[in-house]
């Protein structure tokens, strides 16, 4: 695994903020944008994610940064079923709804494997 010096050269939190700015322009049309209880949730599921992996990472310690990566996973649990309700209420279709959450589920597995990688040791690598 690669070094980085800053969160934002995390491949994760480069597909977080992706995932984050898709999620808003989708949750700015039609039907979602009124639905303020789902549409301030998922943007919040969104932003927990970009923000606990940066805030993690800057505590300079790789037992907290595990912790906050660990938030940050959980989160994208939360979007992919806040995605699942927009679904059903019918403020997404299929497709929309299959590329957001492989997106999110593909940041929750590279999270995972953060999390291994770092609680094996190799958290010197990390900065």
């Amino acid at each position: 695994m690669s070094t980085f010096k800053t969160y934002q050269e995390i491949e994760a939190w480069q597909k977080a903020r992706e995932l984050t700015n898709r999620i808003y322009s989708l949750t700015r049309l039609n039907e979602f944008h009124k639905d303020f209880t789902l549409t301030d949730q998922l943007r919040r599921a969104c932003i927990s994610v970009m923000s606990n992996i940066a805030e993690g990472f800057e505590r300079d310690r790789p037992k907290e940064f595990v912790q906050f990566l660990l938030y940050a996973k959980g989160s994208t649990g939360e979007i992919t079923t806040q995605l699942i309700i927009a679904l059903d209420q019918k403020y997404i279709d299929d497709d929309h709804f299959k590329e957001l959450s492989d997106l999110a589920t593909e940041i929750g597995k590279m999270l995972g494997g953060l999390i291994v990688y770092l609680q094996k040791g190799k958290h010197q690598d990390f900065r």
